[in-house]
């Protein structure tokens, strides 16, 4: 255990095509497994009851998987079996002879020893703090037995826990307990039943010393679910969030979908080591612990619905993933895109509906649109992999449920709502594919979704052109529409995609002419005619983003500045405000930057203005004001352009920020002061406090653009006087790139101080200064990577440095010295040979290397190469970076 998550690449690891896909030679129906629980060496003794599957091709060996743990004995129907005469060793586990094998249903007895203390890949049985836990997906039960480890065996399980009951108080399994006792000696046991068949990845268990909170919820049919939130004794105080979002969930989807929990006891563990943000384990979900703890001094409102968010889409896995789940890794989709959209609309109908499209809308655009433009472009169900781990990707989850929205958009929310009551119906229990959830949505709504199968096919982001006509005389407007897709590696040419493409019309007095009108866009090239239109319209077209594309729509600054005071369509109202912005920024950073006497254009302050009045008379909701405020982010400004200049687009933002600050100082000082928490007031997670939060903040970051002394004492003011950890760490968050030195070190070292050790308030201490914009920002980032509190071995604190740095400080990463490539790129060597799935992560930070100028790709170019000269590097790594070298 510790070593890579698969073959050292000495030689290039196999690659796995969809297209190869067969089914399972052997069925198992039964699992029974029995873990004496040790931290330095637990046996696992397994009993598999199977037989031969009809549906497979006869006759060849019976393969079980198995990394990194020892095979201590094999029996098959009471009969040891022989190495090298009943099984053989193979590179990835052990082939039974056919020989050996008998042709009725037959039972397999295995006993294994694995060191879960030694396991820093996170995968299989491992050790997290004194915890032992479990991670099994994708490919991580094979670290705990001999199995045929795909999700398409399903089987009901037996677990048998045996620990030392001091150090391992709790035992904890899928199902539900059905026996439990004292073994003597101080060990005692735990049975667990999980009466609904699943495959191997969904299987899990915890063993440790934690407390925990309890509920019920009752069932619309009358069954009463017991409820378990469970973390380390310290952390108790902070899992009441988790289990009032656990119970909002179960509530939201059997009132959406007619969904109820299946099971006597659904339970949920915060684990503090844990590579994912969450695992939907059947009846025993684990999480990451940033996504489970939080208190108002902790945690900020962005952790509170992230929190909401996770636990909602990993209870909804019960049905979409769990009760139905995939066939093979290639269908991963099929549960994520899916889990994802359901996910989403419970956040919106528990928060801020606008807010909540618009977040999605730019991590869609800013992390997704930027995979579909690098050498990882992939379709939502991709063709091949060598490391399955390394396609738990935005395309999957964020594009996938983008995917899945459009079946809403193009069936209407009831004819949705048909598809999935049939596609329970037809495949409750089984393993499926993508294509038997369009044929469900296609076969309830009589609609021919053959076209539609092209999401699922083709890689890339389309780009969709619109043109406009307007015929005073007919008093009919026209919409041409043209949609292409760029080429991506293995698809030089696209089919054009089945789109719907919502469209409403405003007057020019602002009043709607035409309601959202899904227009179903499937040629190259359409044209859409709307007749008795008596003025000429202002077109709001892909209203709450219809189609993941890249809208191509040459309205004037004038259509946009009209849609952002009148669109009734809020997504759209702030989209054109987004476009406005970016027109300008991607127009001075084309450019270099802007120059030295460059003066913002009065329309676009004008514009602001009226924004920025809007929020402090409160006429919206003030999570949407404060989006429409925030320029738009580095990420997204970079894919527009053909190379990419990190400075110039830094710079390009910097002065617009601090030009907007400067012209409108007294509206931004108005509203920061305005929506200051009044004295005594308590801690709320509605709505409405948190956008005032999140606009107060807004206010505060386009003040301290000043960089000036005045801004410093302002951010330092609401740093001291913060009433819940939403506010200090956006103080800090404008001190921590404050040229005024004292007001910065003393904030970082007192936020620091106030940490007091809390694991996950010290993440948000290393990440906010990995972003940081201060000249020695790569020296500064280096410098914390040895920091006492810095441990790479722990993903949470790996990812508050490393992702924070890289995501979040272009600039820095891209320094033209390649100090930033070098660091990070030493840090990718030595996560490789810890946890290889985290290490590939980071090592995608390379991938659009090629976009950037000559001197920029070189040096990115000789890191890659590092990389990959390293001995026995992990497949993980090596398929991010050989894709990288090969674009």
């Amino acid at each position: 255990a510790g070593s890579p998550a698969g073959p050292a690449c000495d030689e290039a690891p196999r690659e796995v095509f969809r297209k190869d896909y067969a089914p399972a030679p052997y069925t198992t129906k039964q699992v029974e497994l029995c873990f004496d629980l040790r931290p330095h060496g637990s046996v696992v003794r397994g009993k598999l009851r199977m037989e031969r599957n009809p549906a497979a091709a006869a006759g060849g060996p019976l393969v079980l998987d198995g990394e990194d743990i020892r095979l201590l004995s094999i029996k098959l129907d009471g009969r040891a079996l022989a190495e090298g005469v009943d099984y053989d060793m193979t590179e990835g586990g052990l082939a039974v002879r056919p020989s050996a094998l008998p042709s009725t249903p037959f039972t397999v007895e295995t006993e294994v020893e694995v060191h879960p203390d030694e396991n820093t890949a996170l995968l299989g049985l491992y050790k997290s703090s004194e915890l032992l836990s479990t991670q099994c997906e994708p490919l991580g039960f094979r670290r705990i037995t001999y199995f045929q480890d795909r999700p398409d065996v399903m089987a009901t399980y037996r677990v048998r826990l045996e620990a030392d009951r001091e150090a391992y108080p709790l035992l904890l399994s899928n199902g539900n307990k059905v026996e439990e006792g004292d073994l003597g000696e101080g060990r005692h046991f735990a049975v667990w039943e999980d009466p609904f068949p699943k495959p191997s990845y969904l299987f899990a268990l915890v063993a440790g010393d934690l407390g925990g909170i309890h509920g019920t919820h009752t069932t619309p049919s009358g069954r009463t679910v017991q409820l378990g939130i469970y973390s380390e004794h310290a952390n108790v105080d902070k899992l009441d969030w988790a289990l009032e979002s656990l119970k909002r969930a179960m509530v939201w989807d059997e009132n959406t979908f007619g969904l109820e929990c299946d099971l006597d006891t659904y339970n949920v563990v915060a684990v503090n080591d844990f590579n994912m943000g969450a695992m939907e384990n059947k009846g025993l979900n684990i999480f990451n612990s940033a996504l489970t703890l939080v208190s108002p001094e902790t945690a900020t409102d962005l952790d509170y619905e992230r929190v909401l968010g996770v636990i909602g889409h990993e209870y909804f896995h019960n049905w979409t993933g769990n009760r139905v789940t995939c066939r093979d890794w290639f269908q991963l989709t099929l549960k994520e895109g899916l889990t994802v959209f359901r996910d989403e609309t419970f956040s919106m109908d528990e928060t801020s509906r606008a807010a909540k499209r618009i977040e999605d809308v730019r991590i869609l655009r800013s992390a997704q649109f930027k995979e579909d433009a690098s050498p990882m472009s992939h379709p939502i169900r991709p063709e091949s992999y060598i490391s399955m781990e390394n396609f738990y990707t935005a395309t999957v989850y964020i594009k996938g449920a983008a995917v899945i929205r459009m079946y809403e958009f193009l069936l209407g929310k009831e004819g949705f709502r048909k598809g999935m009551d049939l596609y329970f119906e037809r495949h409750d229990g089984q393993a499926v594919t993508c294509d038997d959830f369009r044929a469900a949505m296609s076969d309830a709504n009589g609609v021919d979704l053959t076209q539609f199968e092209r999401w699922y096919l083709q890689a890339g982001t389309p780009v969709l052109e619109v043109q406009q006509e307007y015929d005073e005389a007919r008093q009919a407007f026209t919409l041409r529409m043209k949609q292409s897709t760029p080429a991506t590696p293995g698809q030089p040419h696209k089919l054009p995609f089945h789109m719907p493409v919502v469209v409403g019309l405003l007057g020019p007095d602002g009043t709607e002419v035409m309601q959202s009108t899904v227009l179903e866009l499937k040629k190259s090239e359409q044209a859409f005619v709307f007749h008795g239109v008596k003025e000429r319209p202002v077109a709001s077209v892909l209203r709450d983003f219809s189609a993941p594309v890249r809208l191509r729509f040459d309205q004037s600054d004038e259509e946009l500045a009209f849609l952002m005071a009148h669109d009734t369509d809020s997504f759209n109202r702030w989209n054109a405000g987004q476009q406005l912005s970016q027109r300008l920024l991607v127009s001075l950073a084309s450019k270099g930057g802007p120059a030295e006497d460059e003066a913002l254009p009065e329309a676009y302050v004008a514009a602001y203005r009226t924004l920025l009045e809007a929020a402090l008379r409160g006429d919206t909701d003030p999570s949407v004001a404060a989006y429409a405020l925030e320029l738009p982010d580095e990420s997204t400004l970079e894919q527009e352009l053909d190379v990419i200049d990190p400075d110039a687009v830094a710079a390009s933002v910097g002065f617009v920020k601090r030009s907007l600050a400067a012209a409108l100082l007294p509206q931004w000082k108005a509203l920061h002061d305005g929506l200051a928490p009044a004295p005594g007031a308590g801690f709320s997670v509605t709505a409405e406090a948190v956008g005032v939060r999140r606009l107060r903040n807004v206010a505060l970051s386009f003040i301290c653009a000043l960089k000036d002394t005045d801004a410093a004492l302002r951010a330092l003011q609401q740093f001291n006087g913060a009433t819940c950890m939403t506010e200090k760490l956006s103080a800090l968050g404008c001190l921590a790139s404050s040229p005024v030195d004292v007001a910065r070190e003393g904030a970082i070292e007192t936020f620091f101080v106030d940490a007091a050790g809390d694991a996950l308030v010290l993440d948000k201490w290393f990440a906010v200064q990995a972003r940081a914009r201060v000249p020695d920002a790569v020296e500064r980032v280096a410098a914390l990577s040895t920091h006492p509190e810095f441990n790479i071995k722990n993903p949470n604190r790996a990812r508050s440095l490393l992702a924070s740095f890289v995501r979040g400080n272009s600039p820095a990463f891209h320094k033209k010295d390649g100090s930033g490539y070098r660091f990070v790129a030493d840090k990718v060597i030595e996560l490789d040979g810890l946890n290889p799935g985290l290490a590939a992560r980071f090592a995608s930070a390379f991938l659009q290397w090629r976009r950037y100028d000559a001197e920029r790709q070189e040096l990115q170019r000789e890191q890659i190469q590092r990389i990959m000269a390293k001995k026995g590097l992990s497949k993980e790594t090596y398929e991010i970076l050989s894709r990288a070298l090969k674009a």
